[in-house]
């Protein structure tokens, strides 16, 4: 595969997420649009990418799981809720926003196979 054919992309143009929390634990989940992008997500959304991310929220640890018949990765970070939600001062800590973030923060090269039709990062 020639580099003309590899985007480096930020994660949501390949994968969507979704997430929950518990205590001081958030748990985001990353999902493919395509199957053919899980393996890529696998080899480069790693548990030390993800702690990277949130160490300044406190987070102390990431346990990712892979689901592969959901082309799914889930990511459990411990302390990464200063406290838990109803305890902590910050408003809005939620997972929702905290799965934006991997989202938005990670980039991932993929091959372009590996986008839905109608990305706008299809567009040359």
């Amino acid at each position: 595969m020639s580099k003309v054919d590899t985007l480096t992309l930020p994660l949501h143009a390949v994968a969507h997420g979704r997430a929950g929390d518990k205590g001081n634990r958030s748990n985001i989940s990353v999902i493919a649009y395509l199957p053919d992008a899980f393996a890529h997500l696998c080899e480069q959304v790693t548990e030390q990418k993800v702690l990277d991310l949130f160490r300044h929220k406190g987070a102390t640890k990431v346990t990712r799981y892979v689901l592969p018949n959901l082309n799914a990765l889930n990511f459990v970070i411990d302390d990464a809720l200063e406290g838990g939600v109803n305890s902590a001062l910050t408003q809005d800590l939620h997972g929702k926003t905290l799965s934006f973030l991997l989202l938005g923060e990670i980039e991932v090269t993929v091959p372009r196979s590996c986008l839905p039709v109608g990305s706008r990062y299809l567009v040359d």
